[in-house]
């Protein structure tokens, strides 16, 4: 019995138009997560003090939040390449004129710092909605841990990027850099999005908002993943308390690292594993809790955390590919872009959340029990997916989506 399955990552290689769009789709990410680090600064420096930056990043982020769902739900509607292409356009102009506003402006950045963010391309929503329809079988498996691994170096990566153009430049530099590099490449993703708005009339009209969200199946996975992400800030937190409770910030770094190698790891495996067998996603999210309940009993030593953390971040891309392809099979195809934008605006409310909550909670009763928190949010998660059709060998994303139409 093989353990490992290469081959549907060969016949990925193979499909027409996976490697474009997910090469894209990294070159079009990487800037827009370099922004918050040169924004950050350029705040700090036009202000300076960090109080600020903190101001202007939240503003980024809750224009992000709240224009996610309106442009991925135009983009079923209207179709992704204007979508995509126009608004990360607008993002690479509002980019230039943050980078180049007087310092003496610095009270206006939170305005224009929101407008940013109102026009981040919803090209991550974009992306994963067109896996179902050029992907089918076992392979969209495979290329569902392809792109939460790919997240995941991203996540790594496009924050260090942007921590170098600030070194070696300044922060108008990188933001400069930033929007250019951003414009070109999310020019390129949009290119390779189809012209005509994926829609059967044969399968009724288009869910509502509510009737997206509201779902028998739809809503437990949204709250899955929200207390997913809220549990992942939380480690964050922790991990920088840890680092400074033994008096060495470079130990956060490394932690982060460790459950990021982790993920890529466990990502791989799991997008070359056989898939033979029913798999219920509520499984993977267990697992998951299980391993992050080893790390609150490993606080006390930065080496046996590390190890801890490496198991855990194995789990990570597994249990988000699972998500990833459970919202998608279980979502009608004329609102696939929609329903991914919902889980990233759920995340980021959920992200700012995880983080308050875990410092209170840090501050409360000690180091160990962030992880406490994210084990408790991991309970909650797996309990919400128990009634969560499991994914089924025989199953493909187009079946699926007739039934659910229907």
């Amino acid at each position: 019995m093989h353990l490992m399955d290469l081959s549907a990552y060969r016949d990925l290689w193979k499909t027409h138009g996976v490697v474009a769009l997910l090469a894209s789709a990294l070159v079009a990410r990487m800037p827009v997560l370099a922004t918050m680090v040169p924004l950050s600064f350029l705040a700090k420096d036009a202000a300076g003090n960090f109080g600020w930056a903190g101001v202007v990043a939240g503003a980024y982020s809750v224009g992000t939040a709240v224009a996610s769902v309106v442009w991925s739900r135009m983009a079923d509607r209207k179709g992704a390449r204007k979508v995509v292409i126009g608004t990360g356009m607008a993002w690479g102009l509002w980019m230039a004129v943050l980078a180049l506003m007087p310092y003496s402006w610095y009270r206006l950045l939170p305005i224009a710092a929101v407008l940013a963010g109102v026009f981040v391309s919803p090209v991550t929503s974009a992306l994963r909605a067109n896996w179902p329809r050029i992907v089918h079988g076992s392979r969209l498996r495979a290329v569902y841990s392809l792109d939460a691994t790919a997240q995941e170096l991203l996540f790594v990566f496009g924050p260090m990027l942007g921590a170098l153009m600030v070194s070696f430049a300044s922060p108008r530099a990188g933001l400069l850099a930033c929007a250019v590099t951003a414009a070109g490449a999310i020019w390129w993703f949009g290119m390779n999005q189809r012209t005509d708005v994926p829609h059967d009339e044969t399968a009724g009209p288009r869910p509502t908002a509510w009737q997206l969200i509201f779902h028998s199946h739809r809503t437990p996975i949204l709250l899955a993943w929200a207390c997913l992400v809220m549990g992942f800030a939380s480690m964050s937190l922790g991990m920088v308390a840890v680092a400074d409770e033994h008096g060495n910030r470079l130990i956060a770094g490394i932690l982060e690292t460790v459950a990021a190698v982790g993920s890529v790891t466990g990502g791989i495996i799991n997008g070359a594993l056989p898939g033979g067998r029913t798999s219920a996603v509520w499984r993977r999210m267990l697992a998951f809790t299980a391993l992050v309940t080893v790390c609150i009993f490993a606080t006390s030593s930065v080496l046996a955390l590390a190890v801890a953390m490496f198991a855990t971040g194995c789990m990570i891309a597994p249990t988000v590919a699972a998500l990833y392809e459970r919202v998608g099979a279980l979502t009608p195809t004329a609102a696939h872009t929609e329903i991914f934008g919902w889980t990233q605006s759920g995340g980021m409310v959920g992200s700012a959340i995880g983080s308050a909550v875990a410092g209170a909670v840090v501050e409360a009763f000690g180091v160990r029990y962030a992880w406490v928190l994210t084990a408790g949010l991991a309970v909650l998660a797996t309990l919400s997916l128990l009634r969560v059709p499991p994914h089924r060998p025989a199953e493909t994303s187009a079946v699926e989506g007739t039934a659910v139409a229907a």
